[in-house]
């Protein structure tokens, strides 16, 4: 394995603590955020979160990641990874989530019994706040539900107050907050609260997400 490609494996190690505005009430679908993704400043993919309302009355979250680096037609690494979550108000219902790393497929799936646990095939599950990103988090959480796993991440998140961000409309105001594990991830919430950016830095390789519309 080249240095190059192991500093590409790592990347996903990264968005798994990318999935801040404290978690709000969920009575409003929020918008979609499409987000182009960069590495060391070239092209690198797209993550997009997209919201809907289930006639049940239950919010659907659908997340889309594509990473990929190649020379010509070659493709070098290749990162895949699409989740759905349930949510009925500010309580996740089930999450079901499909990785492709390192040419492996891997899935699993959660969801809340009658009496309101988070089970999975593997019994029960920490009642923890995703690390899909789009709800926020608040400042001094000490774990969250890693949603390329479906395990507990200790994680250190610190409010770093309000910035300014680059996206595809111009720069917005936005409130940075940095959640810190195995790799430090910086993350950007609008008034709204609504994720506008994301950046970290693992092995040489600078991530930047740049939010498509503001």
């Amino acid at each position: 394995m080249t240095r190059h490609t192991s500093m590409l494996q790592a990347i996903p190690l990264a968005l798994a603590m990318v999935n801040l505005a404290t978690p709000g009430a969920l009575a409003d679908t929020p918008d979609d955020v499409t987000f182009d993704v960069f590495r060391n400043g070239s092209p690198f993919g797209e993550h997009r979160v997209e919201f809907s309302e289930r006639p049940d009355g239950r919010m659907e979250v659908e997340i889309d990641i594509g990473l990929r680096v190649g020379f010509g037609p070659v493709t070098v690494f290749r990162y895949e990874h699409e989740s759905e979550e349930v949510w009925d108000g500010g309580e996740l219902v089930s999450l079901t989530a499909s990785t492709l790393k390192d040419g492996d497929r891997t899935r699993y799936a959660l969801s809340r019994d009658e009496e309101g646990r988070l089970i999975s095939q593997d019994g029960l599950i920490e009642d923890l706040v995703p690390s899909s990103h789009w709800s926020g988090y608040m400042a001094g959480l000490p774990a969250v539900l890693n949603t390329e796993t479906g395990e507990p991440m200790d994680v250190t998140i610190e409010d770093l107050g309000m910035d300014r961000i680059e996206t595809g409309s111009g720069l917005i105001d936005a409130r940075r907050y940095r959640m810190t594990g195995s790799v430090t991830v910086d993350l950007w919430y609008d008034a709204e609260g609504r994720w506008v950016g994301c950046a970290f830095s693992i092995r040489g390789q600078n991530i930047v997400y740049r939010l498509r519309d503001s």
